[in-house]
């Protein structure tokens, strides 16, 4: 039994006192891949997100926009937190405004 304990302890890297170095080498590596997460995913979305929500606030009434569904249409009306756009003659339908995908130039 002692054996196989000494076995396990000499297989341990860095041997005796070698703990340290490992464990700060480890948290730089983990602290480098959350910032290349950052930089690569998420401040991306993030800006996205921004551009997205500063062209919905910009609509207004005669714009044409297009929904996430791939409707196409005129702005009617803006009510709070929703648009009624006119697909078609006499064809009006209320979408909330997350549901505006593009505004057409």
């Amino acid at each position: 039994m002692f054996d196989t304990i000494a076995v396990i302890f000499a297989m341990a890297p860095g041997g005796q006192g070698g703990g340290t170095g490992s464990l700060i080498s480890t948290l730089v590596m983990f602290g480098a891949v959350i910032l290349i997460m950052y930089f690569l995913m998420i401040r991306p979305q993030q800006k996205r997100q921004k551009e997205h929500q500063k062209m919905l606030d910009s609509i207004k009434k005669g714009d044409k926009v297009i929904t996430t569904a791939g409707m196409h249409g005129t702005v009617v009306d803006i009510d709070g937190n929703s648009f009624v756009i006119q697909v078609a003659d006499n064809v009006k339908i209320t979408f909330e405004k997350h549901a505006i995908a593009s505004k057409k130039s």
